[in-house]
């Protein structure tokens, strides 16, 4: 940098410093507490010998799968609800009558 970069702020004119960061190599390594850990043991992560239970799995997968139906239809029929008795209160309060519609039949006799 020049003394020129180093002026103070005057206003009206942009102040910015500009980073140059360097690019990694491997003579370059990266610096700092990630660098420092050597990379995990990954063998942990790979398949064992035995071959995948896929009976099972898919039991799991449809279970899974109507658990997360049942949530969706259940807050699907909640917001229904509430849709439909906030319609209701806004119609007893702003006062009008027959609001909800009441079931009967004509056939008394």
């Amino acid at each position: 940098m020049s003394d020129d970069d180093k002026a103070p702020h005057q206003p009206g004119q942009e102040s910015g410093q500009v980073l140059r960061f360097r690019q990694r190599t491997s003579e370059n390594p990266p610096s700092g507490a990630a660098a420092e850990k050597p990379a995990l043991d990954l063998r942990k992560f790979e398949g064992s010998g035995e071959p995948d239970d896929y009976k099972h799995r898919m039991i799991v997968n449809v279970v899974a799968l109507l658990f997360i139906a049942a949530l969706v239809g259940g807050g699907l029929w909640i917001a229904t609800t509430m849709a439909q008795m906030r319609k209701n209160q806004d119609c007893v309060l702003s006062g009008r009558r027959g609001c909800s519609p009441v079931e009967f039949s004509r056939d008394r006799w």
